[in-house]
């Protein structure tokens, strides 16, 4: 269990520390040049990783509620709330950036071509609309979450050493969960739905290709290599989420959540976090440069 535990301590540094180095690209792509509307969307959803990893490890808020001698009872409020908004914002934003990436490679001729320029005006109004929309929706955390007492006599359900599922009504614990899996089926959905048209768009166009050039002379393009990056990051999201759903509704059914599937839980929810970065910068040849750049100036300021 302890060697399980320090796997999941590394797997925590690694995924703020790749996901660290992304958002500042992006920040820096962002104010210096002129950035791709996917940077924005990629630039909000490494910060929303960097807070999931933090804020899911106790890592963030424990030293700062230490400090300031705040009580469990808040900290857990704040902690499991904080974290479903992050854990919201990030299924949301991957589908936004699955829907735009679909739209981007679409054909002048497709449907979707009209779209191009409307997605580009809104995506403001996009981000406030899924900001405000996470913040709401898991403010139910404030009132069915607090510091661990002693379940024999309150029949609370021990999610962490501290902290702990408050009971509740029946009725409402199935509407939030209707509505939850409800908007967590829609968007994955929609994940699964953008990514098959993009796999059959490439499809389709490596084929045209193959017809005009030969093999060995095709070039990949930075679009098709996103699009290839993009399926198989929201491959890899939806295998993880529906995991971690079993795993969630199981516990919530029997009522009692397993501290060695809690942490094995921990694990999934913590690897796309991770891999994403590491994937986005291995994909990306604009960050490679850089990156590349930054070795050489460091390497000849100390020859």
């Amino acid at each position: 269990m302890s060697s399980f535990k320090n796997v999941l301590y590394f797997q925590t540094g690694l995924g703020v520390l790749a996901n660290t180095v992304l958002l500042f690209f992006y920040v820096f792509i962002i104010l210096g040049h002129r950035p791709k509307p996917t940077d924005l969307i990629s630039c909000q959803l490494s910060f929303v990783h960097i807070m999931v990893v933090l804020i899911g490890g106790d890592i963030l808020l424990a030293d700062i509620f230490e400090s300031l001698n705040i009580g469990n009872d808040f900290k857990c409020k704040t902690t499991f709330y904080l974290f479903r908004v992050m854990r919201g914002l990030s299924i949301c934003i991957t589908c936004l950036l699955s829907v735009f990436q679909a739209v981007t490679i679409s054909p002048n001729t497709s449907l979707l071509a009209k779209f191009k320029q409307k997605v580009k005006k809104y995506m403001t109004h996009v981000f406030l609309c899924i900001w405000f929309f996470n913040l709401s929706f898991s403010s139910n955390q404030i009132f069915y979450v607090g510091g661990f007492t002693n379940v024999s006599e309150t029949n609370q359900m021990q999610v962490t050493k501290s902290c702990s599922l408050l009971p509740m009504n029946h009725i409402i614990r199935g509407l939030i969960f209707t509505i939850s899996i409800s908007r967590d089926v829609f968007l994955v959905g929609v994940m699964l739905t953008t990514s098959v048209y993009m796999v059959i768009f490439l499809f389709r166009h490596q084929r045209q290709c193959k017809h005009l050039h030969s093999f060995s002379h095709l070039r990949e393009s930075p679009e098709k290599r996103a699009t290839q990056t993009l399926v198989l990051l929201v491959s890899f999201f939806v295998v993880l989420y529906w995991m971690d759903f079993i795993i969630s509704f199981t516990s919530d059914m029997i009522w009692m959540y397993d501290p060695v599937i809690l942490t094995l839980q921990k694990f999934m929810m913590y690897a796309y976090p991770t891999v994403t970065p590491l994937v986005q910068i291995s994909s990306d040849n604009r960050i490679i440069i850089m990156l590349k750049n930054i070795q050489s100036k460091h390497h000849l300021s100390f020859s």
